[in-house]
């Protein structure tokens, strides 16, 4: 599963719900579209981090929650692309990127691990469109024009 690194994508929580769920129909086809369209061209990247959000908002916060068995399964599937678990050093950079760049330290480990993951682009509605981190540029691809 290999990608050109220009090709490489990372893809936080929110566009895995979407794609997942009907809460948001209108979002739900986007983000069906966008995976399917990184899972064709080899470019699909995440994280534990986005894994295990994803968990407990499939089985917890969404409209009607998934079985946690049925999450699961999902998240396997999710796997089997590249995962990026972020380590003490991530977490360290991630501290710093929340400070200088304003952001939450969540997103902030977001996107160190996008970053160690090679990627381009971070699709995601957590941080500011065009905006770009450690090299990161990030993408809503919910958001029109």
């Amino acid at each position: 599963m290999s990608a050109d690194v220009a090709d490489i994508c990372f893809v936080d929580t929110n566009v895995f719900v979407y794609a997942l769920t009907d809460d948001d129909p209108a979002r739900s086809a986007k983000a069906q579209q966008l995976l399917a369209h990184l899972r064709s061209s080899r470019a699909l990247r995440t994280s534990t981090q986005v894994l295990s959000e994803l968990f407990v908002t499939l089985t917890r916060k969404v409209r009607t929650p998934l079985a946690p068995a049925a999450a699961l399964e999902y998240l396997d599937q999710i796997a089997a692309w590249p995962v990026i678990a972020p380590d003490y050093s991530a977490v360290r950079d991630a501290c710093q990127l929340s400070t200088s760049a304003r952001v939450s330290f969540w997103d902030a480990l977001v996107v160190v691990a996008a970053s160690r993951a090679g990627a381009a682009r971070l699709y995601s509605e957590d941080l500011n469109p065009g905006q770009k981190l450690l090299g990161v540029e990030v993408v809503n691809p919910f958001r029109t024009a």
